[in-house]
């Protein structure tokens, strides 16, 4: 019941990206933003 809930959830949020293109776009800033953050912390240690 556990993975079948989970992959529900992973679909629907799937589909909500694909139709909502100011959603993936903010999404993927996120993604961007999260990347050059690790990277920084990364080059100061």
């Amino acid at each position: 019941m556990g993975k079948k809930m989970m992959f529900t959830a992973i679909g629907l949020g799937a589909a909500y990206l694909l139709r909502n293109k100011d959603a993936r776009q903010k999404l993927k800033d996120q993604f961007q933003t999260f990347a050059g953050s690790t990277k920084t912390q990364q080059s100061l240690q």
